[in-house]
């Protein structure tokens, strides 16, 4: 294996940056009010201040991203894309609750590099928890400024006014009114704020908390919605891309005179890069048929199987995470101690809308419209594979459809970017399923082993956690353990060369998954030696009130006993934290154990996520979470040999079914006053533990290995078999 490939995440990237100089920026905007706030210098240069690594970081002014027009609609401008989440519906509300306007006056502009502040991506459930609090200052900023231009319009002192959608009036005399829109028309106005006005609390709250229906579904549902795909410059061309068989493949000899037989095909090629474009897609498909070509595939012995050893073999010695007490007096403290080692397989994305982009060149300006999490990234790598200033490349990102961490690499952009320069004519470049299950990166194989004990009065006595590239999100525990030590070796996304075969990334809360999934595991197993209910197990041993909060929440939603679950039935419980929400699940599971097929029957999850934006939209993440958290934890892993990726659609790499689905009963336990925190992972992360303890309720085999496949459970039942008769 050579040099790996990855995909680069700074998760701690939780800042707004706005690399506009005020030219640009008003040259963007156009007409209307214009608010600026205090806490620097927006408007003296061009300079921001840059992270170490020579990102964008947040400017030492703090600047809305919000524009009054005149007719009085509100525009908000964000980085973020939305791409299934929610956030074009939960940010009006913020905003609008901040402005006292409605949320049908806000119009969304999102991921739009020319038009928006600079953003590192949508990704790891930062954009409520991180673009939030600043927009809804920007909103209380906002309102502030334009109750002064109302007092001063009307005469009448700012404490004396109020605002009901987009209307200031005399609090005592309603009749004397100015509007935004009238206070916005034809100016530009610049004014700052001393000090910065507070946000409104939870008791001032109209639209925050409120379920909301998503503002985009009547377009998804009727397919108006535009994702890149739909977009059709004048003179565009489809490409077709020639793919290496596997990724250690090299390219050997290759002839392109056939493709003259097909009328209208024309050949693009810039070293190994090479593509045939066409008017039609499927006329680009049958030219690149009859391109002949050679690669020189250099063996590789490592599969699906190995995969594990070889980590292992190459494993590094780690970084320590945390550690306290003494793990060998923790040892001599434990009545019972309990070894164990989980696994999980290489993981796609699987997103229902393939990469896609769509690029033209005019002039000196490159426009990309993009299936992409990460749009000033894509605008910069463009630049780069151009040779031009980031200035000169515009991403627009049309809605777009799942990504799930998949869409930050943004290999599709760059080519559609690359041959709409070579060909001088607007390009799409589309990824077929198969290309999508190749060139995608994956969720990294990785390894958990676990050293516990648990003692006499069923307290965890010790934990020696050591996860091998997974990485640490969600490594670290949160029981009361006085001896502990928790161990991360290699990166989930960053590994030294010769670690994977091919590409890995961010998937839907990086590592989490993989780390609850040994945690809750080796939690229960503990529960099990010291002979108490797992439930009782885990409240016994936490420290954490939000975390006892969402499992006794659970637990009473679930109606869960201590016992035996009724013949055939299973009950399962983990527990997790992410991106700043804890989060409690409950499954009951059917196993039949002739065929080693799971039937999940109930999933009962509650979370704690501060303050609600929108309950509905929260809602409907838990149960998208708990959907796609059935295909991991039952049948999802990437089968290959060497570099070659052996599952490249549906018909192999099974992901989860409506039929599948379990009755899902979702609930909050919500602090009003705390921050809103994370909602689109942390339900996911429980799923592999709950479903592996619920089997285990059920059947009395503990599946150590996920995707837990019926071929894993009826060889987990045949190996008890054989112990019994041993």
């Amino acid at each position: 294996m050579g040099s790996d490939l990855y995909e680069e995440r700074y998760f701690a990237d939780a800042g707004l940056s706005m690399p506009f100089t005020r030219r640009e920026f008003l040259k963007a905007l156009g007409g209307g009010v214009f608010i600026l706030f205090v806490g620097g210098d927006f408007l003296a240069g061009d300079a921001f201040a840059q992270r170490p690594g020579g990102r964008p970081a947040m400017p030492s002014d703090f600047n809305a991203f919000l524009r009054i027009g005149e007719d009085g609609r509100v525009t908000c401008f964000t980085g973020k894309i939305e791409m299934g989440q929610g956030i074009i519906t939960s940010f009006t509300q913020m905003l609008a609750d901040e402005l006292d306007v409605s949320p049908g006056s806000i119009d969304m502009v999102m991921g739009d590099t020319d038009l928006t502040p600079w953003d590192g991506g949508t990704h790891g459930s930062m954009s409520t928890r991180f673009f939030g609090p600043p927009l809804r200052a920007a909103g209380a900023e906002a309102r502030a400024v334009l109750l002064q231009l109302a007092s001063e319009r009307l005469s009448i002192p700012v404490e004396q006014l109020d605002v009901e959608n987009g209307i200031v009036f005399d609090r005592t005399r309603k009749e004397s009114k100015v509007s935004y829109a009238e206070l916005a028309k034809g100016k530009q106005i610049v004014r700052h704020m001393t000090p910065a006005p507070a946000v409104k609390k939870p008791e001032s709250f109209k639209e925050i908390g409120k379920p909301k229906t998503r503002r985009d579904a009547l377009e998804k549902v009727t397919g108006k919605a535009k994702y890149a795909g739909d977009i059709r410059p004048e003179g565009m061309l489809y490409a077709k891309i020639l793919r290496a068989p596997a990724h250690n493949a090299t390219l050997k000899s290759v002839d392109v005179s056939g493709v003259s037989e097909i009328k209208g095909a024309r050949v693009v090629r810039d070293g190994d890069f090479i593509a045939v474009l066409h008017e039609h897609p499927d006329a680009a498909e049958q030219a690149l048929s009859k391109i002949k070509v050679e690669f020189t595939t250099p063996p590789l012995d490592v599969d699906d199987v190995t995969i594990f050893d070889h980590l292992l073999k190459v494993a590094g010695t780690g970084d320590q995470l945390s550690s306290a007490g003494d793990l060998k007096k923790g040892e001599a403290n434990a009545k019972t101690v309990i070894e164990s080692t989980f696994l999980n397989s290489y993981v796609a994305h699987a997103p229902m809308e393939p990469h896609t982009a769509v690029a033209q060149v005019d002039g000196k300006k490159t426009t990309v419209w993009a299936s992409t999490q990460a749009p000033f990234p894509a605008r910069d790598e463009v630049a780069r594979a151009l040779g031009c200033p980031p200035n000169d490349v515009r991403i627009i990102t049309p809605f777009v459809g799942g990504g799930f961490g998949g869409k930050g690499r943004n290999l599709q952009v760059v080519e559609a970017a690359r041959l709409a320069k070579l060909a001088g004519k607007p390009v799409q470049v589309a990824w077929t399923r198969s290309e999508e299950f190749y060139d995608d990166s994956f969720r990294p194989a990785a390894i958990v082993k676990i050293r516990s004990g648990v003692t006499e009065t069923g307290g965890i006595a010790f934990w020696d956690y050591h996860v091998y590239y997974a990485g640490s999100r969600g490594a670290e525990h949160f029981y009361n353990i006085p001896d502990y030590s928790t161990v991360s070796v290699g990166s989930g996304f960053g590994t030294s060369a010769g670690t994977h075969p091919f590409a890995t990334g961010a998937w839907r809360a990086p590592g989490n998954n993989t780390n609850t999934f040994a945690r809750e595991c080796q939690t229960d197993i503990l529960a099990e030696k010291a002979g108490i209910d797992p439930v009782e197990f885990r409240m016994r041993n936490l420290k954490d009130e939000k975390l006892k909060g969402v499992l006794t929440a659970a637990a009473k939603q679930f109606g869960w006993t201590a016992g035996k679950p009724p013949a055939g039935k299973g009950y399962g419980v983990a527990l997790g934290t992410d991106s700043g929400t804890v989060v409690a699940s409950m499954a009951e599971v059917s196993v039949d154990t002739k065929t080693g097929d799971v039937k999940v029957n109930r999933v009962v999850c509650a979370q704690d996520m501060g303050l609600v934006i929108n309950p509905e939209g929260a809602r409907i993440q838990m149960e998208g979470c708990i959907t796609m958290g059935l295909g991991y934890a039952l049948t999802e892993e990437v089968r290959f040999k060497g570099g070659d990726v052996l599952d490249r659609n549906f018909d192999t790499y099974q992901i989860p079914r409506f039929s599948w689905l379990p009755k899902i009963e979702t609930l909050f336990v919500e602090d009003k006053n705390a921050p809103a925190q994370g909602g689109g992972e942390p339900a996911i992360i429980t799923m592999g533990a709950v479903v592996a303890n619920a089997i285990f309720s059920a059947t009395g085999v503990r599946l150590y290995q996920l995707p837990m496949t019926p071929q894993r459970i009826l060889d987990a039942l045949k190996k008890r078999t054989a112990k019994g008769t041993a």
